[in-house]
């Protein structure tokens, strides 16, 4: 595609061969005594290493997908050079943002905070990788609370970039937001009407319709017509209905033009829209404020969001019971939110804040001890819970000889649920047939052993076999030329089968990210 328009940079062109490992539960961690069997998880570890083991169990399953990756460029990368900063923060958010994308339901949303510096290339990165259709909107999300007086021009908001599976499935899914204190006391009942307060509006439309255009006689005696270059709202019947109803205020005195009555009892909520106020849903001292709230003021988490910003999200994108995904949980607030308001959700942090962070908030969470953020307004009281997990070590390693050999820290059954993962198989011991370990498609199995296979074991496989199935045998080592003896039975050796694929031994992907500086004084830095 000589003509495709495209974002490049210094990288691209390589491949990330990412190994599948396997989520390992630290029941010492977890928090599942008040909900044994939360599906609520933290993750500890590199957050690309996580999706991938996310990959295959969640696809198409996540409503909600919140991330607030590092963008601040200058800061953000342990040496800096434009170009190559640029590059190496394209190559770490592609690889995360593809898999990200296969989690997504239908119906789903990715909602991405991003600021000036990043979110052009951003929004040029999620066209080129999801379609330039999925994009909904750009919100603008106002920041601060008063201009930051060292810049040249104070940067007062953030971005919220927005991209949906199906545009047309997320539109019938996504919730409006209630209305404001501020919206509601616009609703009065100046006619006493029992079914309480109400506002109006304009009963004309733009156009010319003729079963639109006749002439209505207001109860003061008043003739009107609709105005030029428009017509009424309705027909004339579904007009009289309306005013047989109540629906239809004249004034006061009767005379006025007609507007039409909407009850507050009766709105179902606000279409969002792209401008997103600090008074609506917080700013960047409320949000440094809950953070001191929670660890104090020694231990504040660099950049964090408000409690108010992240419910808006989630009210919008998702119903109780959904799954909420951040993979770039920092001090957890997606997660503790998502917990207050009856949502499931997986939060993923590579840094020591999954421990001194995120599960002492979401510990404060379950217990009821957090008395900050939305608790109040959610009529949170405590409970739930949540599971901790680590990433799994490499499978493959390196002997004294640069041999590939199986990692010895996996035991029998660590082993074949890494193989089956790393083979697209679900890992589903059979209660009866011991080389059904793993579950393909079309009655195919993979059996993983450390074993050495002969023909004579073959043999004893392959007559408990139908004729219809398939079995694929990962093991240590076998006979030679057993792997091309049986039509229905594939083997080969662990190692070599999986080298190929992924890059094994590396545990993280985070390119060298470190925290931008942050500023204490409070005269100077407002955020």
């Amino acid at each position: 595609m000589a003509n495709k328009l495209e974002l490049t940079w210094v990288g691209k062109d390589k491949p990330i061969k990412i190994e599948p490992r396997l989520l390992i539960e630290k029941p010492e961690l977890s928090n599942t005594s008040a909900d044994p069997g939360t599906e609520n998880m933290l993750i500890h570890g590199d957050n690309l290493l996580a999706l991938k083991a996310l990959e295959s169990k969640y696809a198409g399953q996540v409503k909600c997908i919140y991330i607030d990756p590092p963008y601040n460029t200058g800061y953000a990368f342990s040496h800096y050079d434009d170009n190559l900063e640029h590059s190496q923060w394209l190559n770490l958010m592609r690889p995360r943002l593809e898999i990200l994308w296969t989690l997504l339901a239908e119906e789903g949303s990715i909602w991405i905070s991003i600021d000036d510096d990043e979110q052009a290339y951003m929004k040029v990165l999620c066209d080129e990788l999801f379609g330039r259709a999925h994009f909904v909107a750009s919100m603008i999300w106002q920041k601060r609370t008063s201009p930051d007086m060292r810049a040249v021009i104070s940067d007062g908001h953030d971005y919220l970039l927005l991209y949906a599976k199906n545009r047309e499935e997320f539109k019938k899914y996504r919730n409006k937001l209630p209305l404001s204190e501020e919206q509601a006391q616009n609703y009065k009942n100046p006619d006493n009407d029992p079914r309480g307060p109400w506002t109006s509006a304009d009963y004309t439309a733009q156009g010319f319709r003729p079963n639109q255009m006749y002439e209505i006689t207001t109860p003061g005696g008043v003739k009107y017509s609709p105005p030029e270059g428009k017509c009424w709202k309705n027909v004339e019947e579904i007009f009289l209905q309306q005013v047989a109803d109540n629906r239809i205020w004249f004034g006061p005195d009767g005379c006025s033009m007609p507007r039409r009555k909407t009850f507050l009892s009766e709105h179902d909520g606000v279409i969002p829209w792209t401008w997103w106020t600090n008074k609506e849903v917080g700013h960047n001292q409320e949000a440094k404020k809950e953070i001191i709230a929670l660890f104090g003021a020694a231990n504040v988490f660099d950049t964090p969001k408000p409690e108010r910003l992240i419910e808006r999200v989630i009210h919008i994108a998702t119903n109780p019971g959904d799954l909420v995904l951040d993979s770039f949980l920092g001090s957890g607030t997606t997660a503790a939110v998502a917990h207050k308001m009856g949502r499931r959700y997986i939060g993923i942090e590579m840094g020591n804040h999954a421990y001194t962070h995120c599960k002492v908030r979401l510990d404060k969470v379950v217990a009821g001890e957090d008395a900050g953020g939305i608790t109040k307004s959610a009529g949170w009281q405590g409970g739930g819970g949540y599971r901790f997990y680590e990433l799994a070590p490499t499978l493959i390693n390196e002997d004294a000889f640069g041999e590939a050999i199986i990692n010895p820290e996996y035991d029998a059954d660590m082993l074949a649920a890494a193989v089956a993962l790393h083979e697209g198989f679900t890992y589903r011991p059979d209660s009866s047939l011991f080389w059904k370990q793993s579950v393909g498609n079309e009655n195919s199995y993979l059996f993983v052993t450390t074993r050495h296979m002969t023909a004579a074991f073959l043999d004893s496989i392959k007559e408990s076999m139908e004729e219809d199935e398939y079995l694929v045998i990962a093991c240590r080592s076998f006979d030679g030329g057993l792997d091309k003896v049986y039509k229905h039975i594939a083997i080969k050796k662990i190692p070599q089968m999986l080298l190929s694929r992924c890059e094994f031994g590396r545990e993280n992907y985070n390119l060298n990210i470190v925290h931008p500086p942050v500023y204490d004084d409070e005269e100077d830095y407002d955020e």
